[in-house]
Parts: structure tokens; sequence; C-alpha cells
């Protein structure tokens, strides 16, 4: 496995006329698990999108080991960086063995045949989600967990050095959601696969990531170790949200206790 860097210089994206970000910086942590957390509508897809050439630049590069990803072939980033994008769309009456086996198309040539490595790798990626009981079936068939867990099998199965995923854990139950990032861990410890994610829950995003990027309005507020990142300051400046930050007693990681007007132990009336 090689680790590659990945960086955002100077990089400006958004849709038509619509500016989303101006001028970020980021570097990509090597071999790591990076987690983009932030309010809706903060940018946190569009970085992602754009740092996997889904969407052109308005301004500045993404950077891969050096050289920006626009100066590429598509085979050659597809063999480097795999993409999970928020809700894909796959082919209408596709089987679950044949969307998973097209993440091993960057591997093979004009003249290249499926090899038995093709098929393991393909094995290998179904049994990893829990998916190899649905091969057969078709994709438009399954549940929206289902779905999920079969999107994340066709990434694995593309064995790409740098994984990123748009929102992995969508539409799975809170059981599937540790088992997904479960997966992702023992991917980055076993073959050292950079991986960024975007993810909505803080406290998985604090227990699962070795480093948040922490994003509001377009920019990047906070960046580094969850512990120095999941702060009350950064909760209320990024979400809105006055909280409680704890250490989760199950993993030492910073836990978020989220203070509403409701649902909080009130103290005691006094008696007269």
């Amino acid at each position: 496995m090689t680790q590659h860097s990945l960086a955002a210089h100077d990089l400006s994206s958004g849709y038509a006329e619509r500016m989303i970000f101006q001028g970020l910086n980021l570097q990509i942590p090597a071999g790591r698990i990076t987690a983009i957390v932030g309010a809706n509508a903060c940018g946190k897809s569009t970085l992602l999108r754009t740092m996997s050439r889904l969407i052109a630049p308005k301004a500045g590069q993404v950077l891969l080991d050096g050289k920006s990803i626009h100066a590429m072939s598509p085979r050659h980033l597809a063999r480097t960086l795999g993409l999970l994008p928020q809700s894909p769309i796959a082919p209408e009456g596709i089987t679950v063995a044949d969307l998973v086996g097209r993440g091993r198309h960057p591997h093979q040539g004009f003249l290249s045949r499926w090899s038995a490595g093709d098929d393991q790798a393909v094995a290998e990626a179904l049994q990893a989600t829990g998916t190899q009981d649905l091969a057969e079936r078709a994709v438009d068939e399954l549940s929206g967990g289902q779905r999920q867990r079969v999107w994340i099998a066709m990434a694995l199965a593309q064995q790409t050095d740098l994984l990123l995923l748009d929102e992995p854990t969508t539409y799975l139950d809170i059981c599937h959601q540790v088992e997904v990032l479960d997966l992702l861990v023992d991917l980055n410890r076993a073959r050292g696969t950079t991986v960024v994610m975007v993810l909505h829950d803080l406290n998985l995003a604090a227990r699962y990531a070795d480093h948040l990027v922490a994003m509001r309005a377009g920019s990047i507020d906070a960046f580094g170790p969850p512990d120095q990142v999941l702060t009350r300051d950064m909760v209320r400046r990024v979400f809105g949200l006055d909280s409680m930050v704890i250490s989760d007693p199950a993993s030492g990681r910073p836990l978020m206790l989220p203070l509403g007007r409701h649902g909080v132990a009130q103290p005691a009336a006094r008696s007269a």
C-alpha cells in the first residue's frame, strides 16, 4: 500500500454562479482517517466532490502527490482514489455482484480480461460489507441500508490507497453505522488506506476519526485531533448549539451532549 498526499491549495468551488467556498487550504493526513463535520450547507460535500474531481474548481488546485488531479488521466486517478458520492444511482436492473464488480474497471486495460484477482476483490468486498447473500439480487429491489452497503462494497472492490466517502452511514441503522465505521478502521489499520469521510454524527466522527475538519459557512473553523477540535466553543460556533463535552467512557474520546430546551434534568423545586 502506497501512501499518497492529498491537499487543497487556495481552492474555490461552487455551482454555476454560486460560490460555496473560496481560498480554502487543507492537507489530508496520509494513512489516517479524517472526518469532515459541520452544519447543513456549510460546504462539506462540495469540498469532497471537488477533491475527487467530480466538480471542477473555480480557482486553486487539488493536489495528489503534488500534482493537479485535473492533469491526471481518469484511469490513473481511479486506481489511486476511490469515491462514494452522496446518493449514487445504479443502472436499472443491475445485480449487486455486477455493481460491485464495476469497482474493478480501473484495473482492467483494453485487452485484459476479468481475472481470479478480480473475483477475489469482489468477494472480499461483499464479505466485508455483509452483502454476499445479496449478490444475485437486483440493486433496485434492496432497502436503502442494503443499497448503501453495496455501494460501499463497490468502493472497497476498487482497492485504492485513498478512499473518499460522502455520508457513508446514510440510511443505516446504528448497528450498521458502527459496522461500516469499524470496517473502515480495519481497512485503515490493515492496508494503510487513507480515508476521508463526511459524517453528520459528531460523536461517531470523534470516536472513529484520527482527525476532524470542522467547517462553517464555507471555511475551515478547526482542524486536528478530536480532543482538540470537539469542544463546547466549536459546537456553538459551527452548529449554534449549546452543549457539554465529556470524555466518552467507552473510547476516551470527546463525547458531545447537546443541551436543548427539553430533555435536560432540571433542579428540583424548593418546597415552600
